[in-house]
């Protein structure tokens, strides 16, 4: 990644995200209320097999901060959302790279076999292509409701690879070729890292994706997704409670305001509820054990608050 193609970064001041209840100007700060939960995310370890650059997850082939889950962790929420009545209707499976989970086919079955949709988010490389055949007996069984999202961080070899490393490429297009030939629900996840228009981005995508007959519409936003670019020590506005008509920003359509995630810290002895993909490390965003009990209105303390749902507009769930 090139200096000159990235926005200048000015550092966080310190002062800023200290306080839960305000900002460093002494400003209310704002909150979300969880309207319904609509996706149940599971971080099935934070491990993977390559390590990026500006990974806000930091997942690497030696991160193991957040343990494996196991498919009776899996098991024991979706128990809980049928005793309890929850309309959860997506259940979405993050990392790491979620394939490094042995038993992710597994979770990913027993959670069709309870009606719900599934998202897989993944590099598509080697891990994944491992378990090719555990996917199309799930894609046999369950058809649509089985989604695939691979992250394509550039729609150029060269940009692609600087963040993923040398041979990322190949790999990462074998993956996607597999599932675009088996007739998975495939979406691509792109970066706005890049100083780019979304029109060049789209169209840049577009190309590509003609070029190696992948059928996806780049000019769609939820077929192609385009994150915005996380940094937690980047400069960036604190989120008020005025901020919401300022910007004209509804506190519902945060992604807390419908999603929450299950992760497991190494050496806990039981996973923990967090409100959002996000934010998988802070323990002062912690909700607790139960589903049941993670209900609770989140603080917007934290940079990616800002950066990635408030300014930045998006979204880890499928719409």
């Amino acid at each position: 990644m090139g200096g000159s193609e990235l926005a200048a970064r000015v550092p966080l001041a310190r002062d800023k995200f200290q306080n839960p209840d305000f900002t460093a100007k002494g400003e209310p700060r704002a909150v979300v209320a969880l309207t319904r939960l609509r996706t149940l995310w599971f971080n099935t370890g934070s491990l993977c097999n390559i390590a990026c650059k500006s990974c806000y997850m930091d997942s690497s082939p030696s991160n193991d901060a957040l343990a494996y889950l196991s498919l009776a962790d899996i098991r024991r929420y979706l128990d809980e959302i049928a005793a309890e009545g929850l309309r959860v209707e997506e259940i979405a499976f993050t990392g790491g790279e979620p394939f490094m989970n042995r038993e992710l086919p597994a979770m990913i079955a027993l959670a069709l076999e309870r009606g719900f949709r599934a998202l897989v988010l993944t590099n598509a490389m080697k891990p994944m292509l491992n378990k090719r055949s555990a996917l199309l007996e799930s894609k046999r069984r369950n058809g649509g409701a089985l989604a695939v999202r691979v992250s394509v961080d550039h729609y150029t070899k060269a940009k692609h690879e600087a963040v993923r490393g040398a041979g990322s490429w190949a790999s990462m297009l074998e993956g996607v070729r597999w599932l675009a030939d088996n007739r998975f629900n495939l979406t691509i996840a792109g970066r706005t890292l890049w100083n780019e228009s979304e029109e060049v981005s789209r169209w840049g995508y577009g190309d590509l994706f003609v070029r190696e007959g992948i059928p996806v519409d780049a000019g769609d936003t939820e077929a192609l997704v385009l994150f915005p670019e996380m940094d937690a020590n980047r400069d960036v506005p604190e989120i008020t409670v005025h901020c919401w008509n300022i910007l004209g920003v509804a506190p519902e359509t945060m992604m807390c305001a419908s999603s929450r995630m299950v992760i497991k810290r190494k050496g806990a002895t039981a996973p923990v509820v967090v409100p959002c993909t996000l934010l998988p490390y802070d323990p002062a965003f912690e909700l607790g054990e139960a589903l049941s009990r993670s209900a609770k209105t989140v603080k917007l303390n934290h940079p990616y608050c800002a950066q990635f749902c408030v300014l930045g507009g998006a979204s880890c769930s499928s719409r």
